[in-house]
């Protein structure tokens, strides 16, 4: 397939067009569709595509010094400077092909390019067929977040970005935090299939004082908020006073934040806990995607302050 075939399908899906109706169409479908690479080994790579603005012929790129291993340097496309990683050389690939196209991709309010051997095309797969790699066996297993098996029998591993760019650049740092008055009284649910993510929204809520209860998919995270709620019904309590949030990633293996937040929102006991949906995917388009399943708040990764500040108000 075509580059311009590719940024097509990438339009169609609105990463260039931010064509909202298109895109909720997704949103409860527990599907999601996803752009298929190679660098140069003999494994299929994927990355979500609402989080591909374009994809292009390699460009020229600025060598700047003390880049981290991998990091090229930095280009300019369409008045967009952006640090450009090599893909291949990040994941210690021996001898990388040339690697000849440049995915631009949009993750957190930030814009970089990943420098990868040739595209392929978008596929659309359901999220309970993609699994956590965890366990499985890959090359590049810390740089993963899952698999899935196409029809064909494609294996295809799926980046995990926030991985990728906390290796590469650091982890973002989490400032001062004020505590919440009466915190240790409360309690944040909260489900993220990243390490890097889980380990960032535990510093927060450390700081904020209050106590927190954690999933790593959204399949797990429906199963544990039902014996909750099972629980909480047999004991005859209101489920809010267990739990004042409950805090969902977008993309998920097994299920994902959409279809979880669907599912909580049709069980008439969490009607008094309310969901913030937490994701790297933070365009409008997503927004409405999460406002369409019954999200009541958004927040962009990863911004400890706005986090805390969305979560405050919600637990005093």
């Amino acid at each position: 397939m075509s580059l311009e075939q590719v940024n097509t399908q990438i339009a169609v899906s609105g990463s260039i067009l931010d064509a909202v109706d298109e895109r909720t169409n997704l949103a409860g479908s527990n599907k999601m569709e996803i752009l298929l690479f190679s660098i140069g080994s003999n494994e299929t790579f994927g990355i979500n595509v609402f989080k591909v603005k374009e994809v292009t012929r390699a460009v020229t790129i600025t060598k700047t010094p003390n880049m981290p291993r991998g990091l090229d340097g930095i280009a300019s496309l369409r008045g967009h400077v952006m640090p450009v990683l090599n893909l291949a050389s990040f994941m210690n690939l021996g001898n990388p092909a040339e690697q000849k196209v440049m995915m631009v991709a949009e993750y957190s309010r930030h814009v970089l390019g990943f420098l990868v051997r040739d595209v392929d095309r978008i596929v659309r797969v359901d999220w309970d067929k993609v699994h956590a790699a965890e366990g499985m066996s890959s090359n590049h297993n810390n740089l993963i977040t899952a698999i899935t098996e196409l029809p064909n029998g494609t294996l295809v591993s799926i980046l995990d970005v926030e991985q990728i760019l906390s290796t590469a650049f650091g982890e973002d740092v989490v400032g001062k935090i004020e505590k919440v008055e009466r915190g240790h009284e409360k309690c944040v649910f909260f489900v993220d299939d990243s390490a890097v993510a889980r380990k960032k929204i535990v510093e927060v809520l450390d700081k904020m004082g209050v106590k927190n209860v954690q999933a790593h998919n959204g399949l797990e995270a429906w199963q544990r908020l039902k014996g909750l709620a099972d629980s909480a019904q047999h004991s005859r309590i209101d489920l809010h006073t267990q739990i004042q949030v409950i805090l969902v990633d977008a993309e998920m293996p097994e299920m994902d934040g959409y279809v979880l937040t669907q599912n909580i929102k049709a069980d008439r006991r969490f009607d008094s806990v309310p969901v913030v949906m937490h994701s790297s995917l933070s365009s409008e388009a997503n927004r409405a995607m999460g406002k369409r399943v019954g999200v009541d708040y958004y927040v962009a990764k990863f911004d400890s302050g706005m986090l805390s500040d969305t979560l405050r108000p919600l637990l005093s």
